[in-house]
């Protein structure tokens, strides 16, 4: 039955076409009405502070349910089966993290990025200059994984040309950013996670209905069809090591993506970031279930042989799954929500790096902290520019990867370069200056150095026949050797200055004293 499935992916598709000029047409007015609110550095970075906890909760979601979930996580689960959902797990479990460890501190202590928290008692500049460092290393593999996913989606829908697609996303995003900051871009992912949530419930409604609403029966048909070994660990990653250290990448590197803990310093105080949280991890884990049973969808309904040919990655899975149980309609309409989905994750990515960029480097390390606001804005814009190009080249070198394997690559170097340095600052009274840069520099260094000799890129691109690095993933040694290094360094060199400030940051740390 599954032969007869002829798709009309690959064709213009009239519907997604127009829901997708619907969603930018949205946008865009969304964007020039910030664009009008947006006149301060605290505008163009944090929304003013002025995004609720429920808001920011949905925004959060929003810009953390990306291409690597949808697409990636789907297509991996409908070609693997039981082990595409280590991904789900392992993007889930970094939120109590963010909430039990993260989100207080972060707020209370910081006002634009991680960087003002690591270096609230240390010296700015060098800290600044590793952090920042870290941030943009993580900010270009994940925007790896969200342009392949837009330029692979365009393509197949639109009947465009890659290269034309990337461009294309490249350029709606810059305009996102470049004129709305954070107020047009938290409100594009509030309405992408509204749009991305009820299509996926949608998408598994119609999915069950021909399993008489039972998930059990859908595993079964998946068993019946291609065995046992679709519902075994095992199918994806079979090395114990190798398991290990993509969890710890996953678990750790949510709490060190740059453009997630940005979020936080959009709400007004502690107990608002706490309430984001809250809101995120219950929209985040109601998603991720949903991602599991497309897959399994996708594998029964579709078809492996189908799904692979389409995309080796498996990224089409749920669009074609989509087609499958509610014609070229809802196909159209599913597209759209996935483009909607890499539009604003794209967003967040480029503004998160903009403010690195021009905040971090610009204004703390080049003018030593004396700018104005105007001169900090243009800066940044000039930087969302400049990243704009950046994500498009990327885009285009990295065509035809799985998506949600980039961002496993991302979540590595947010793992060892930034999270190991951002706890140590907040629960460590003798962490100095040389012990963060120590931790951030080796974090980073030997993240994107295995990344390179590691089976991803030096057999898969490269095309070497054995990798010198035998783990998919470094986390596991590159993050051990951040925590590590920062020891080290702060044993070396003690910083007494940054000690005896220890006690006014841990009163600021959970009162929020002259918080701004």
């Amino acid at each position: 039955m599954e032969q007869q499935f002829i798709t009309t992916i690959g064709q213009p598709n009239l519907t997604s076409i127009l829901f997708f000029f619907v969603f930018i047409t949205v946008t865009m007015f969304i964007t020039y009405y910030a664009a009008k609110k947006t006149k301060t550095t605290a505008d163009f970075y944090a929304a003013g502070g002025g995004i609720s906890g429920f808001q920011n909760g949905l925004a959060l979601a929003g810009d953390y349910m990306s291409a690597a979930s949808f697409l990636g996580i789907a297509g991996l689960v409908s070609l693997k089966g039981y082990d595409g959902l280590i991904y789900s797990i392992g993007f889930l479990v970094g939120w109590p993290i963010i909430m039990f460890l993260i989100a207080e501190p972060l707020r209370n202590l910081g006002k634009y990025t991680f960087a003002d928290v690591v270096a609230y008692r240390l010296s700015q500049k060098p800290v600044r200059i590793a952090a920042s460092v870290g941030s943009l290393m993580t900010v270009c593999f994940y925007l790896i994984a969200q342009m392949v996913g837009s330029g692979s989606l365009i393509h197949m829908v639109f009947g465009l040309p890659y290269e034309i697609a990337i461009v294309f996303v490249g350029a709606v995003m810059i305009c996102y950013v470049l004129f709305g900051g954070m107020l047009a871009t938290t409100w594009v992912q509030i309405i992408k996670a509204v749009l991305l949530l009820s299509g996926a419930t949608i998408l598994v409604i119609m999915v069950l209905y021909r399993f008489d609403m039972n998930p059990v029966n859908l595993f079964a048909a998946a068993q019946a069809k291609y065995g046992d070994k679709v519902l075994a660990p095992g199918g994806l990653v079979s090395n114990p090591w190798d398991a290990m250290s993509l969890g710890l990448a996953l678990m750790f590197g949510t709490a060190g993506l740059p453009h997630i803990l940005m979020r936080f310093y959009t709400v007004p105080d502690a107990k608002a970031a706490r309430k984001s949280v809250f809101v995120a991890t219950g929209f985040i884990g109601f998603f991720y279930i949903l991602t599991f049973i497309i897959g399994f969808g996708a594998m029964v309904l579709v078809g492996q042989d189908i799904i692979s040919g389409m995309d080796k990655g498996g990224n089409m899975a749920a669009l074609l799954l989509a087609e499958a149980t509610g014609g070229t309609v809802f196909l159209g309409f599913i597209a759209a929500v996935a483009f909607a989905t890499i539009l604003a994750v794209v967003s967040g990515l480029t503004l998160a790096g903009a403010t690195t960029l021009s905040h971090d480097l610009y204004v703390n390390v080049f003018r030593g902290g004396h700018a104005n606001e105007q001169e900090e804005v243009r800066v940044a814009k000039i930087a969302t520019l400049c990243l704009g190009v950046v994500a498009v080249v990327l885009g285009l070198v990295f065509k035809g990867q799985n998506v949600a394997f980039m961002v496993g690559l991302a979540f590595a170097i947010a793992a060892s370069a930034n999270f190991p340095a951002l706890l140590l600052s907040i629960m460590w009274r003798r962490f100095s200056t040389m012990g963060a840069v120590f931790s951030i520099v080796t974090g980073t260094t030997l993240a994107v150095v295995l990344i390179v000799i590691s089976p991803t890129v030096w057999v898969d691109i490269l095309k070497n026949p054995t990798a010198i690095f035998p783990l998919k993933n470094p986390a596991l040694i590159s993050m051990t050797g951040a925590f590590i290094a920062g020891w080290i360094g702060s044993v070396i060199k003690r910083d007494e200055r940054a000690e005896s400030l220890y006690p006014e940051q841990k009163v600021r740390n959970y009162l929020g004293v002259s918080v701004e």
